[in-house]
């Protein structure tokens, strides 16, 4: 019985203590703090849409950025042992340009581009090093809630430090603050600041052997010859290449909804303050509602529990479509809480036990990609769906066939909790 085991040990509370860590950046600066400066303070000579259009080029540009980096880095990991090395200097750059952000003047909106960019591309690249290291902090058969306990603290500490920012730009004054700018430096701040203290449990308390394979002379080469092995192995992978398939069109619909929940309610003429107060909702729902899952598909299963998740997303969808009220989209946003976190934490801990042991962080790195690849695939069924029609319930019809198709493919792909060899 899993209450029985001591679970949540220094190692696993270490390793889950860095989603405490990014997703205050996740939360604050990528879903809110960041795109109200660009629009309210580093844009004060541009239009909204030029600032949109800003916003939109840096956040592609640091996905293609990953998505060209990631399976490169997790080879050269994997091959001297360098998970926690590369978390931590990822991190640290992440970290470091967030900070940076606090003390951009308001006539350097180009500067505060640039920086967002290299934190974004920290903040992506450390969750290769991060979710690899699942494998090194517990066995298989508790994939599943480790997973998702990870994912739950993450929602509680982003929730909480955006909770604190959002007060302060409501009450500056109450704060001590003169102007809203201040607000601002300190959001930014203040977040890498936590992200760099919350960071330093991993490094210390994980372990990793160091096993160097191959030649040291060029690590770059090597990896590229490592990385054309690799692509030929996940072709014999079958699970892995299904699997992957699945992930790559219900997660981008996960975090289509994600993305375009505030847009959408903003379409319906709900005011943003409401629709804030819902992301709000949505995350501090998230913690004991991923938390508890994990303790829940410990016995269910991984799949079982990723369906459920699903079916309850298809769910939101179709509810979505026919709402007018704005106490409906409060509701959505707790039902959203509930299965948001799981969807993500097993579709991880499921992953993790498909994949070569010795070659996590280059698999992992493969995940990583097609998680950002997954990113681009939602928003261009919005932008066909929108061409399509002016009518918003376009856009979630769009997203229904991603959840099915994913689910059916997830059907063939065979999950244990034991390791590929």
């Amino acid at each position: 019985m899993l209450l029985k085991h001591k679970i949540i040990t220094k190692k696993i509370l270490s390793w889950a203590l860095y989603d405490w860590a990014n997703s205050a950046f996740a939360l604050s600066v990528l879903a809110v703090i960041f795109p109200l400066a660009l629009g309210s303070y580093w844009n004060t000579d541009h239009v909204g849409a030029t600032s949109t259009f800003n916003l939109g080029w840096v956040t592609f540009s640091s996905s293609l950025i990953v998505f060209l980096l990631a399976p490169i880095l997790g080879v050269i990991a994997d091959k001297g042992g360098y998970k926690k090395r590369f978390l931590f200097i990822f991190s640290m750059i992440g970290a470091l340009a967030t900070i940076a952000l606090g003390f951009i003047s308001q006539d350097d909106w180009f500067l505060a581009l640039g920086f967002y960019l290299i934190a974004s591309v920290g903040f992506y690249s450390s969750t290769i090093f991060y979710d690899s290291l699942l494998m090194n902090v517990t066995k298989p058969k508790y994939f599943n809630f480790v997973s998702n306990f990870g994912y739950s603290l993450g929602y509680l500490g982003g929730a909480i430090l955006l909770s604190l920012h959002l007060w302060m730009l409501k009450s500056p004054h109450t704060f001590g603050f003169i102007s809203t700018k201040e607000v601002f430096s300190y959001a930014f701040i203040s977040v890498g600041i936590w992200w760099m203290v919350f960071l330093l449990p991993a490094i210390f308390y994980i372990s990793e052997p160091h096993t160097l394979k191959g030649s040291e002379n060029n690590p770059i080469r090597d990896a590229f010859k490592k990385l054309r092995s690799t692509i030929k192995k996940i072709r014999n992978y079958r699970n892995i290449a299904v699997f992957l398939i699945a992930y790559w069109l219900y997660i981008g619909g996960v975090s289509t909804v994600i993305f375009m929940a505030v847009n959408y309610g903003q379409r319906l003429g709900f005011k943003d303050s409401d629709l804030v107060f819902a992301l709000l909702i949505s995350n501090f729902i998230g913690f004991p509602a991923t938390f508890l899952y994990g303790f829940f598909t410990h016995y269910l299963g991984a799949k079982k529990g990723l369906y459920l998740a699903l079916i309850a997303y298809i769910g939101v969808c179709l509810w979505a479509i026919q709402m007018t009220e704005m106490r409906e989209f409060y509701i959505l946003s707790f039902i959203i809480g509930l299965f948001q976190g799981a969807s993500q934490g097993l579709s991880r801990s499921i992953y993790a036990t498909l994949i070569p042991t010795d070659h996590s962080s280059e698999f992992f790195g493969f995940y990583s990609m097609v998680t950002k690849f997954a990113n681009v695939i939602g928003p261009a069924l919005v932008a066909i769906a929108a061409t399509i029609s002016n009518d918003p319930k376009w856009v979630l019809l769009s997203l229904i066939p991603m959840f099915v198709i994913g689910s059916i493919l997830l059907s063939f792909v065979e999950v244990s909790n034991k390791h590929s060899n």
